[in-house]
């Protein structure tokens, strides 16, 4: 029976096998309803409320034209026996996603592919039944699509490359949801000119600038969204606040196993797969509301910071040239305001490889894009593209410290803040100075101040 979905991106989304509709209405799956797909972008951009499940529906449904296409246009270069498993494996390679997984994960030492990968594979969960039923062994096949150890590069690369499902379906979601239009690429075109080739996937020339305006559309949405600073300051909020709590549970297990029992697991560093499975957002936030009447006020306070969107603000900083040192003048600035550096103050990065070549040598290589030309060779899109060429190999991103806001109204903390940047001093050692002292006999070191929060 064929289910439709309708969506704001693809138009119309159809379902028409068994395999993938059952996928669809398991729990497991399901669950991902409840988890936001950007995470805490949704305080900076409120259109952000979409989900990992209509993300994993997109995937689902590009991967699907893609295959269908390839099995109708290529078939001494595709097995159309690989169509099924590759669908499945675009559905469900983020079902191990968590409630804030990203902020979540590096707190509690947990790992979404680890936990997409056991989803998929133990026999104790719904997915892995229906997937069992198509043979014992495909539930481990999908798996090994989505860990990149699947035989068939072509297969691999059409779910985790540089260019794949993914990418192309999140890049359109998010940018439709946050209204960031510069997310925009023309999808239909991509995938009228992909091609399977021995050794994974290319590109007609003929889409050579469909494939460019891709990559720079996804290198602005990480500068301009994925990595906006206030979506950062709620990351930190969130993490402060988690490990506030997980700092009180050693002192009072009953209060945290009444007002918030499905973290306890997670305190006490003993879960499992079902205690994953039980947290969500909209379990998380309940539990922050409750916090925010505890009698500790660090707990309170940073639970209605985050509840309220109280953020923090922050500088830049280049961490080849700042050292910690330095970031500790501005702690012990911030303690002396009465507050706690370890949960008022934090340390955020992130940065980005818009694009790079093959490189073998590298800890995580990259599949780099090939363009097919008229003559059948396969060149790579560095090599044609000079807009590429200026992208490949470069890291883009930025280090931040946040702060209570508050801060910016204290003489202590603002007068090392000169025309929007602040002035540390390697050899100053009277905090009493004035921002006018002389500092030509020693290195200074610029912080350039975000105040777009």
């Amino acid at each position: 029976m064929e289910k439709v979905f309708r969506d704001p991106v693809h138009d119309y989304i159809t379902v028409n096998h068994p395999v993938i509709s059952e996928l669809i209405d398991t729990a497991e799956f399901q669950r991902l309803r409840r988890i936001k797909q950007l995470g805490t972008s949704s305080f900076t951009f409120h259109g952000a409320e979409h989900t990992r499940f209509s993300h994993c529906l997109g995937v689902y449904h590009i991967a699907k034209r893609i295959t269908d296409y390839f099995s109708r246009n290529f078939p001494l270069e595709w097995n159309p026996d690989e169509n099924l498993l590759t669908q499945c494996a675009a559905l469900l390679h983020d079902v191990g996603h968590g409630a804030y997984s990203h902020t979540f994960e590096g707190l509690f030492n947990t790992d979404h592919e680890a936990v997409t990968r056991e989803i998929i594979t133990s026999p104790d969960t719904e997915i892995n039944g229906i997937l069992r039923k198509v043979s014992p062994d495909f539930p481990e096949k999908v798996a090994s699509v989505i860990s990149h150890e699947y035989s068939n590069p072509q297969v691999v690369q059409l779910i985790s490359s540089q260019i794949d499902a993914d990418r192309m379906d999140y890049l359109l979601r998010d940018a439709y949801f946050t209204g960031a239009v510069y997310g925009q690429f023309d999808l239909t075109w991509i995938l009228r000119v992909i091609v399977p080739t021995e050794n994974g996937i290319a590109f007609k020339y003929s889409g050579m600038h469909a494939v460019e305006d891709y990559i720079v559309s996804r290198y602005q949405m990480y500068m301009q969204v994925y990595f906006h600073a206030s979506s950062r300051s709620m990351e930190v909020l969130l993490q402060k606040l988690l490990a506030r709590a997980k700092s009180l549970y050693a002192s009072q297990p009953d209060y945290f196993a009444i007002s918030s029992p499905c973290l306890v697991p997670f305190f006490e560093q003993n879960h499992n797969l079902q205690d994953y499975l039980r947290l969500d957002d909209g379990v998380m936030n309940t539990y922050f509301q409750v916090w925010m009447s505890h009698d500790d006020e660090i707990l309170a306070d940073l639970a209605s910071a985050y509840i309220n969107r109280h953020l923090l603000k922050s500088i830049t900083f280049d961490p080849k040239t700042v050292e910690l040192e330095d970031l500790e003048i501005l702690s012990s600035l911030v303690e002396e305001a009465g507050f706690n550096p370890d949960y008022y103050t934090g340390i955020h990065s992130n940065y980005d490889l818009p694009y790079d070549f093959y490189r073998p040598s590298s800890e995580k290589p990259r599949t780099e894009i090939n363009i097919l030309q008229k003559n059948g060779s396969l060149t790579e899109l560095s090599v044609l593209s000079p807009l590429i060429k200026s992208l490949t190999g470069t890291i883009h991103g930025n280090s931040r410290f946040y702060f209570p806001k508050i801060m910016l109204e204290n003489p202590e903390f603002t007068k090392y803040i000169v025309n929007d940047s602040l002035v540390i001093n390697q050899n100053f050692t009277d905090r009493n100075s004035t921002a006018s002292e002389n500092t030509d006999d020693s290195v200074s070191k610029q912080l350039s101040l975000d105040d777009n929060l």
